[in-house]
């Protein structure tokens, strides 16, 4: 047994899904994560879930969108359906052969796909608010993902180890201090009903009257490090540039900048992938936003093209267009989430209440 699986596995089982005797546990992941996912299945099985394993074949993904036609389209899982409605737990391990596989899909085909699994999502999205359904998402270090983020393996096996804090003696006792860190910023902002943030490229207001803002301690993601809410669909307003590229299903997006008025985008710009960004906006419920949340992971400190890793970097704010999170009281659908991240290090600012609680990337009472 590699002592860090071990560790990262016990992370996840115990702390992340918190594992009861009986559960039914769903792990998905693929080939390439084999080594972590044997952790994972001892640690579930010693603590008495039943596990069902789905591990994805190289090229599974694009064969299916190349391949498939009418109805084959919009076929769900049955295990995955019964998973997302009845099961206790999942993990989704990302683990993946290569980055850009889906970049060349039909977009007509995309959206059969999206729109048939728009009902399960819809469960998944409202059994995960309430933690009916225990879920985590996390990271197996694969070449793919080492080359995407411009690093070697090794040292990017030690980036996704130190982000979820496996060096430390013990994680679980690491990510309790991040809990309570984090307790105090969604106090200050869950007493606030408007928030703005401003800097550069950004100026962009929204009302979180009636919202939750959420402390994500590393529970539903690993590594986490962030606080998030779902602002009032109609209440956003203002103009944000995102300076991080925003990338979404194989595609990478450059420089976008969104008009917004009365919580409707009404005007989308990118330096590059422009005509993805159309098919995007295109789809329903995604020119209103579900997200906004602040970045609290200062071990996390450089951008690696994972949203996983670079949404909750340390001095930066994101916002996602599409799906709502219930659990903060949104109340968006879109079979589309998508999380775009702005960098708030140089000057960028946060008021909470037309109060400055934040100043270029640090709270100002934490």
């Amino acid at each position: 047994m590699n002592p860090i699986l071990t560790k990262y596995a016990n992370l996840l089982v115990n702390y992340c899904l918190e594992i009861q005797e009986g559960d039914q546990f769903y792990l998905k992941s693929t080939t390439l994560a084999e080594p972590l996912v044997r952790e994972v299945y001892r640690a579930a099985t010693r603590a008495g879930a039943n596990v069902e394993v789905d591990l994805a074949f190289r090229g599974r993904d694009r064969i299916f969108m190349e391949e498939a036609k009418g109805d084959q389209l919009k076929y769900i899982s049955p295990t995955y359906k019964k998973a997302m409605e009845e099961f206790n737990a999942y993990l989704y391990i990302r683990a993946p052969f290569n980055l850009k596989e889906g970049g060349n899909s039909d977009p007509e085909k995309v959206k059969i796909v999206k729109a048939a699994s728009a009902a399960t999502t819809s469960t998944y999205f409202a059994r995960t608010a309430t933690r009916d359904l225990r879920r985590s998402l996390c990271q197996y270090p694969t070449i793919a993902s080492a080359q995407n983020a411009g690093m070697s393996l090794e040292a990017y096996e030690q980036f996704v180890f130190n982000a979820c804090k496996l060096n430390s003696p013990d994680p679980i006792a690491a990510w309790l201090e991040v809990r309570e860190f984090q307790k105090q910023i969604v106090e200050v902002l869950n007493n606030a009903e408007k928030v703005r943030y401003k800097g550069e490229g950004i100026d962009i207001e929204f009302s979180t009257r009636g919202r939750t803002w959420i402390n994500s301690d590393g529970q539903t993601n690993m590594p986490s490090g962030e606080v998030y809410t779902s602002p009032v669909e109609d209440s956003v307003n203002g103009v944000v540039n995102f300076s991080y590229p925003a990338v979404y299903m194989g595609h990478e997006v450059e420089n976008v900048t969104l008009w917004v008025k009365d919580g409707l985008i009404n005007k989308w710009e990118a330096d590059r992938g422009q005509d993805f960004l159309d098919q995007i906006f295109a789809m329903e419920g995604t020119r209103r936003f579900g997200e906004a949340a602040i970045g609290t992971n200062y071990d996390i400190n450089r951008f690696t093209k994972n949203i996983l890793f670079d949404e909750k970097i340390g001095g930066t704010i994101h916002m996602a267009i599409g799906q709502s999170y219930f659990q903060a009281g949104g109340k968006n659908q879109s079979a589309i989430h998508w999380d775009m991240i702005g960098n708030m290090k140089n000057g960028g600012e946060i008021f909470a209440n037309d109060e400055k609680i934040y100043d270029s990337g640090k709270f100002l009472f934490v």
